[in-house]
């Protein structure tokens, strides 16, 4: 299996209602300083593959995307949708919202 094989498996594994870091994806992944790769496989993965590239955020739980179609307006309002609170200026509370690859099927890929 691929590492963006593995990115796609750890994003779709992330609970509704949570998020996780590019960092712990990647360390998830296999990869554990392969942040940036995460972001770009998210990017041109994410509806290709139906993902729920919203619940990523950076390590300081700030919504950092710049991508013109993924805004950061977009992914804050998904993730409120989800239940999840994003302060005005786009960060999310990790100790309370975060995931850390506690799902027993990422641990033992």
């Amino acid at each position: 299996m691929t590492f963006k094989d593995k990115v796609i498996e750890v994003v779709a594994s992330i609970p509704y209602g949570k998020v996780t870091t590019y960092g712990t994806v990647a360390l998830l992944a296999g990869i554990p300083r392969g942040s940036r790769m995460v972001g770009a496989i998210l990017h041109f993965n994410a509806e290709r593959f139906d993902l729920p590239w919203h619940r990523v955020v950076n390590r300081h739980g700030y919504i950092s995307t710049n991508c013109a179609e993924h805004t950061r307006d977009i992914q804050k309002g998904l993730l409120e949708q989800e239940g999840i609170e994003v302060s005005p200026s786009f960060i999310v509370h990790l100790k309370k919202y975060g995931w850390f690859g506690e799902d027993e099927a990422i641990k033992n890929n």
